[in-house]
């Protein structure tokens, strides 16, 4: 079971954002990851916990940040329920969109378990809802993702398969490079892996 930590930082000026403290591990019913977020200051500052199915779709996910909730699943696309910091408000949102993304690592391990992708199969695109920080604000968006390559490193514990995707933001055109190992981002704009307890997890084929 991995289990480790993110330090995230604003990808345009590098200013630090916080922490995110994680473990994740395959399942039964496919993949749970839990976190705690911290500011800089260190700080509690909100939570992940997101379950997804054998097929990457996203069973259950709950967020947490500046007091605001959210809770979805895959549901006639996906559907969540945001709730206000009082409780008194709760909003009810459906799109039909393959599945969640934020600002946590955890989305993009999401994202590339659902479209399984193969190395030179040209690129895929899907359609997102995303949780914006502070407020977990839904925002609907369309990205492009593509598998570059796959490559095996020689590790002390086995091998370790590390796949390099792009990610296109179809809306602004900026392109991301992202780094995935198993369940576990190794590095993304905005996201380092600083500390891993364990090796990452290998979903089954």
């Amino acid at each position: 079971m991995p289990r480790g930590r993110y330090s995230l930082h604003d990808p345009h000026d590098h200013a630090p954002l916080g922490e995110e403290h994680f473990q994740c591990a395959p399942g039964p019913s496919g993949w749970r990851y839990v976190a705690q977020r911290t500011s800089p200051s260190g700080d509690h500052t909100g939570s992940v916990d997101l379950t997804l199915d054998e097929l990457g779709r996203p069973l259950r996910v709950e967020l947490h940040a500046s007091s605001w909730q959210v809770r979805g699943a895959a549901l006639e696309g996906v559907t969540w329920v945001r709730t206000d910091p009082t409780g008194e408000h709760a909003t009810e949102g459906n799109v039909r969109a393959h599945s969640f993304t934020g600002a946590s690592p955890a989305f993009l391990v999401a994202v590339s378990r659902l479209l399984r992708l193969e190395p030179g199969a040209g690129a895929v695109r899907v359609r997102l809802v995303a949780f914006t920080d502070p407020v977990l604000a839904p925002l609907t968006l369309d990205q492009s993702w593509a598998l570059l390559g796959r490559t095996g490193h020689a590790t002390d514990t086995g091998p370790l398969v590390v796949d390099e995707y792009q990610v296109s933001e179809l809306d602004t055109g900026e392109i991301r490079t992202v780094h995935i190992a198993g369940d576990v981002v190794l590095a993304a704009p905005g996201i380092e892996l600083e500390h891993l307890e364990s090796p990452p997890s290998s979903f089954a084929a």
